[in-house]
């Protein structure tokens, strides 16, 4: 692993967190988005931020991980600066997918990044649905990758208007 991390304190409460930087960096997003799609066998994938710079980095590094992970060509739906509950309602209702929420705080002049990972049914991921999983994929450098160039998905922005009803 080129950078590694402490996977045990980084990989928890749904997600990721930790301080940026230091704890956590852009290539734990892109893990995510690989181990997320690859642990739920998720052929769709919605992801959106809280629009700080931060923040619209790690997506990107996100939304590029889930379309190489593995064989699955993942169609990640990328609403980009939307609510958490934005998000959710659009990934259980018209997408109906797994999501992943990106958002950024501050504490004492440090910056907290958070990645929250959802299941299709818009559950927080926890060590039961996944999240242990991602956390050994990444622990014991097995981060999926793709094994071809076919089998890599697409990245496609999706609309603010598709969240109420229409087809992404």
């Amino acid at each position: 692993m080129l950078n590694p991390i402490d996977t045990a304190a980084v990989i928890r409460d749904g997600g990721a967190v930790g301080h940026y930087p230091g704890q956590i960096h852009e290539a734990v997003a892109w893990w995510l988005g690989s181990c997320l799609v690859v642990t739920t066998k998720a052929p769709r994938l919605a992801v959106a931020h809280d629009d700080t710079a931060i923040s619209v980095g790690f997506a990107d590094r996100l939304c590029r991980g889930a379309i190489n992970a593995q064989h699955y060509a993942c169609r990640v739906g990328y609403l980009g600066h939307q609510s958490e509950q934005t998000l959710l309602d659009a990934a259980t209702g018209a997408f109906q997918a797994p999501a992943a929420w990106v958002s950024t705080d501050t504490d004492d002049d440090a910056t907290i990044v958070r990645i929250r990972l959802y299941t299709q049914d818009g559950r927080l991921l926890d060590d039961s649905t996944g999240l242990a999983d991602i956390r050994d994929l990444i622990d014991s450098d097995r981060v999926p990758i793709p094994v071809n160039s076919q089998a890599k998905g697409t990245i496609e922005r999706w609309p603010a208007q598709a969240t109420t009803g229409a087809q992404p």
